[in-house]
Order: C-alpha cells, then sequence, then structure tokens
C-alpha cells in the first residue's frame, strides 16, 4: 500500500485534533440527550465513511473496500462493547451527567493499547506466518463460545478487576463530581468514577482481543487496521448514549456477532493456504449477517420502548454530599518555601 509517514502523522493529528473538539463540546457535565447523541454519531459515521472514501480514491478500490470492511466489522463489535458500558454504568448507578467523561478517558485509552496490539499483531504476521492459524482458530473459538453464551451477560458484582482495585487502591465510596481522585484528611483517595472507568478500560482491552484479528482477517495493512479501529471507536461515545437504552430489544444482535467472527475466522483460515475470498464478497455476508440479526431483533421486540439498563436497589456508591464535597482539599499540595533568616 505504501503508506508514507506525513501521512500517518496527520492521520494521528487529525484523531488527536477530533478527540479535542469532542473535548471542549462536552466540557460542562450534563445529560447528553438521543437528539444530541444521534446528531453526534452521524458526525463520526460521516468522517469515518468520508475517510474510507479517501482512502477508495488514493489507494484504489481493493484498499477501500479493505478498510469499509474492517470499519464495518470493528464498528458492529463495538456495539456489545456498548451494551457491556450500560450494564457497568447501571450498576454501580454512574450519574449520566458523568459517564461521557469516563468514556472519553476510556477511548483515549483504548486508542493506545489498540495502537500497541496492531503493532505487535502487524509484527507477528510480518515474522510468523503461522500466527495466522491462531488467529484464525481464536476468532473461531470466541465466535462458538459467544454464540453459547449469547443471553448471558457481564456480572460487575463479580468482577475480579473490581475486587483486586478495591483491595489495592484507597478509595471513597462516594461519586465527587467528575473527579477521579480527591485528597481528605491528607490522604489521597480514588473515587468511584475511577474504579469504574479501570473497569471499562479492562472491558475494552478484551474486546480488542477479539475485534482486531478480526480486522487482521480482511486486511494486511497495518494503516487500514489502524484508521478502521479509530474511526469506529471515536464514535462510540456518542453510540453509548443513542443505544444505551434499547440494549433490550437487540435480542439476536450478540448472535449476529458471533457469526461474524466465525466467518472472518474461516474467511482467515482460507486465505493462509486455499482461497482467498474476494474483499466485496466479505463486506457483503458482514453487511447481511448484520443487517439480519439487527432487523430480526427489532421485530422480535417491536412496540417495546426506550428502556434504562436496571439498577440495583442499593447501588454500591452513592453521591458524595455537600459537606463532604466542602471538605476536599486540593489534590496537589504546594509545598511551603523555605523561610530565610535574617542574618545579624
Amino acid at each position: 500500500m505504501g503508506v508514507p509517514l506525513w501521512v500517518w502523522v496527520a492521520v494521528l493529528a487529525a484523531v488527536l485534533a477530533m478527540l479535542a473538539v469532542d473535548l471542549v463540546a462536552h466540557r460542562r457535565a450534563h445529560v447528553i440527550g438521543v437528539r444530541e447523541a444521534a446528531a453526534w454519531s452521524a458526525v463520526w459515521v460521516a468522517l469515518g465513511v468520508g475517510f474510507g472514501a479517501l482512502v477508495w480514491w488514493r489507494w484504489g478500490a481493493e484498499f477501500g473496500q479493505q478498510y469499509f470492511a474492517g470499519y464495518l466489522i470493528e464498528k458492529s463489535l463495538a456495539v456489545d462493547n456498548v451494551f457491556v458500558w450500560a450494564i457497568v454504568f447501571g450498576y454501580f448507578a454512574v450519574p449520566r451527567e458523568y459517564q461521557h467523561r469516563v468514556l472519553f478517558l476510556g477511548v483515549l485509552g483504548a486508542l493506545v493499547f489498540r495502537g500497541a496490539f496492531i503493532a505487535a499483531g502487524s509484527v507477528l504476521i510480518a515474522s510468523f506466518s503461522w500466527v495466522l492459524y491462531l488467529f484464525a482458530a481464536f476468532l473461531l473459538w470466541t465466535g462458538y463460545r459467544m454464540l453459547r453464551q449469547r443471553d448471558e451477560h457481564l456480572d460487575p458484582e463479580r468482577s475480579r478487576v473490581l475486587r483486586l482495585f478495591r483491595r489495592w487502591v484507597p478509595m471513597t465510596d462516594a461519586y465527587h463530581g467528575q473527579r477521579l481522585l480527591v485528597r481528605r484528611g491528607g490522604t489521597l483517595l480514588a473515587t468511584p468514577l475511577l474504579a469504574v472507568l479501570v473497569l471499562v478500560e479492562v472491558t475494552d482491552v478484551v474486546f480488542a482481543v477479539d475485534s482486531i484479528p478480526a480486522v487482521f482477517a480482511v486486511t494486511d495493512e497495518p494503516f487500514l487496521v489502524f484508521t478502521a479501529n479509530a474511526f469506529a471507536i471515536l464514535g462510540l461515545r456518542a453510540m453509548y448514549f443513542l443505544l444505551a437504552d434499547l440494549i433490550h430489544r437487540f435480542v439476536y444482535l450478540k448472535a449476529g456477532l458471533a457469526l461474524v467472527l466465525v466467518w472472518v475466522g474461516v474467511k482467515m483460515l482460507l486465505k493462509v493456504d486455499v482461497l482467498h475470498v474476494p474483499t466485496p464478497l466479505s463486506l457483503a455476508v458482514v453487511t447481511t449477517i448484520i443487517a439480519v440479526s439487527i432487523g430480526a431483533s427489532l421485530r422480535a421486540t417491536r412496540g417495546q420502548g426506550r428502556r434504562p439498563p436496571a439498577r440495583p436497589e442499593a447501588p454500591p456508591f452513592r453521591i458524595a454530599s455537600a459537606e463532604e464535597m466542602a471538605a476536599v482539599e486540593p489534590l496537589w499540595r504546594r509545598r511551603p518555601l523555605p523561610s530565610r533568616r535574617r542574618t545579624p
């Protein structure tokens, strides 16, 4: 494909600029409604599709189709990630006005981790071609497991990550606005929002282990794998606020995602020694599976409206009182200046 270094730098700069714009637009904590989420979702999808059109124009139809196949796979698998976030936020009763800050930082970390995974995967594939067999077997096994466990969901109460975090990190049991850390009584404490951020980040790493090999099944180009991931991830926050209250309606989506993983696993196996599946065919199969699973889900649950994710009767965390907020000390203490003694 021959991507110059300056193109990589330009793409990374554009991604950082888009993150900065999103941060400025949501600098004040507020509840993001459906209309705002739909508008931002349209913006992020337009950017992702526009970049794909640019790839198609600059490097040709084959690479353009590979980008769109990877983008669609990553975007589809990300929906399951969105549903996990909804379960986590619901269980921990995270106020809706604070959720965007967690997701923003989570997406920022996801870009870093996925970039590292993609670089490592590219090196492994270039050095050891047999790694593709491992990736394919892993995708087939993951798809089979997801199909069998399609009715099971994450249980945050039994999360080992949360237990380890609470054991090793001193923390308060109350949300203090959008703060991740507070100082109280001279002690630096993590807030529940930091614990939720860690859990969100870990779940994204787990999902990346599935999604990145899936994108490698449709393209060998690290540039396309990274950009497909980046543009799909950038729209996850808006997608969450758009779909969080509709997770109960997508009853067949997980089965569809499982079939997508099985399909790309089979495609990767055939690609190694047997047959090269054309990219348009792969793109058509993925699109059909996702469209059918979404259509069947909406048809089976027609008549059901939006419904916020379930919350426990006694959430593990609460919102800090005004007195507790007033008792918070400055996070970073200034060291007192050394006193100067007057010489006689």
